[in-house]
Order: structure tokens, then C-alpha cells, then sequence
């Protein structure tokens, strides 16, 4: 296989698992969130929405940035535009906490969602970066 084959191939699984993941993060809020919300106390149910809250800006995040990088790949934007600040993944602050502000425990497939946003959040933050380091270096934004 290619170089080039196998920057598709990366970039195109990274993209399928980011939809799988938004999916399932909308079926959770949808459908299983009132009732894991309702066994949580007040504060519980603070920090749970918290942490909802964070995992959607994870995925939204995630899926804006793979979606600009396919828009590269069209032709519908260039590489410059590409690595603009308004491009640019975003939301680091927030995106990268990794222990809630309080110390409560959260429902397990809440708790789920959030570990695997936040390995696909920084996943993707090491390619966004790869963007400074070298130009051109990053598969799907150089094809």
C-alpha cells in the first residue's frame, strides 16, 4: 500500500470512527441520559451535564475539523485557508480536562463517551498540530 493509500485509508477510519462516536453520543443523550440523570444527585446531575456538555463539544469539534480536511481533499478549500485559526481545531481548553470540576461519580456509559472523545479529541489535536510543524505533512490536507 502507498503512502498515500494509507493516509486515505487512516484518515477515512478516523473520520467513520468520529460518526460512529457522534452517533452514539446522540442515541445516549436521547435516549439513555433522564434516566441515568435521575438516579444522580443534585450535583451529580451538574457535573453529568457538565461533562454532556463537553463530550458534544469533543465530537462537534472533531467532526468540523475532519469535515474542513475532506474539504481540502475536494478542492472546495485550499491548504492555506485550511490552517487558519477559523479551521483550526478549537476548544482545547475545555476539549482536553480530563477530570470533571467535582468529584462526583458519573454514569458508565456517560463515563464511556467521554474517555473515547477525548482519545479521538487528541488524536486529531496531534494531526491539527502536525499542520505548524511541517507544512504539507498532513495526509488528507496535502492530497
Amino acid at each position: 500500500m502507498t503512502d498515500l493509500a494509507q493516509q486515505i485509508a487512516y484518515f477515512d477510519s478516523t473520520f467513520d470512527e468520529a460518526m460512529a462516536l457522534t452517533r452514539e453520543a446522540r442515541d445516549y443523550l436521547a435516549h439513555q441520559k433522564r434516566a441515568d440523570f435521575d438516579e444522580l444527585s443534585a450535583a451529580g446531575r451538574l457535573v453529568a451535564s457538565c461533562e454532556s456538555m463537553r463530550m458534544t463539544a469533543r465530537v462537534t469539534q472533531v467532526v468540523a475539523w475532519l469535515l474542513v480536511q475532506k474539504a481540502v481533499h475536494a478542492g472546495e478549500l485550499t491548504r492555506e485557508q485550511a490552517v487558519t485559526p477559523e479551521y483550526r481545531l478549537a476548544g482545547h481548553s475545555i476539549c482536553e480536562a480530563v477530570q470533571p470540576v467535582l468529584d462526583e461519580p458519573l454514569p458508565e456509559r456517560l463515563a464511556q463517551l467521554l474517555d473515547s472523545s477525548l482519545r479521538l479529541y487528541q488524536r486529531v489535536a496531534r494531526l491539527d498540530a502536525m499542520l505548524d510543524r511541517v507544512p504539507g505533512a498532513l495526509g488528507p490536507a496535502t492530497l
